[in-house]
């Protein structure tokens, strides 16, 4: 067997096992890549893929956005989530829905129970569905973190700059400078009635105004 010379050093970079620790998760790791070896289902692939993501990869899913991802074609079927799920205080009625995820926050889980739905885990989805029939598989959005703003190279890819804080007392003092000095700089002269013709200094430019 020979050297790939273009990809020597190259280091591979997908993941193979989740960097985490958590027993929970090693034990969804090994069911998933069980239910991915033995059964032709690509939902079991693209769960067990996402079990071995960083937490930056698996961001969570408000119940809004679950709500608003959820149309009429979806009804009776269960939304997966491979994260945690989200109060969002927004949403002021939250319908029937049954949801597994990784990780329920504690008012996310009351609100769907109040409301009727269920919270699964990814090992009762397992027993429910083993091929991910009847099931609708979300995630969050990735790139809604602040860091990412920030990201790019440039003054042309607007990227948003890293403030430590604003002095609104400084901006106040700045505004209330600006305005004296352009109070200063002009000069009225009223002509007639309702006539009034400014002068600014600097410029010698004269505007004409009429006033009622």
């Amino acid at each position: 067997m020979g050297i790939d010379l273009d990809r020597h050093h190259v280091r591979g970079t997908h993941r193979k096992a989740p960097k985490s620790e958590n027993v929970y998760l090693q034990v969804l790791v090994k069911l998933y890549r069980f239910l991915a070896r033995r059964t032709e289902s690509n939902f079991n692939k693209v769960v067990l893929r996402r079990l071995f993501m960083s937490r930056i990869n698996r961001p969570p899913v408000s119940i809004s956005r679950i709500v608003s991802n959820v149309t009429d074609s979806h009804k009776g079927k269960t939304i997966v989530v491979i994260g945690t799920v989200t109060d969002d205080n927004r949403l002021l009625t939250v319908p029937k829905l049954s949801i597994a995820a990784l990780r329920f926050t504690a008012t996310a889980r009351a609100r769907i129970e109040k409301a009727g739905g269920e919270t699964l885990t990814l090992d009762q989805l397992a027993l429910r569905a083993p091929t991910g029939a009847n099931t609708l598989l979300l995630r969050g959005p990735k790139n809604a973190r602040e860091a990412v703003k920030h990201f790019g190279f440039g003054p042309h890819s607007h990227k948003a700059c890293y403030i430590d804080s604003v002095d609104w007392t400084g901006l106040i003092r700045y505004r209330n400078r600006m305005c004296a000095a352009r109070a200063a700089n002009l000069s009225v002269l009223v002509v007639g009635e309702g006539l009034v013709v400014s002068r600014f200094k600097n410029s010698g430019q004269a505007h004409t105004f009429l006033v009622k």
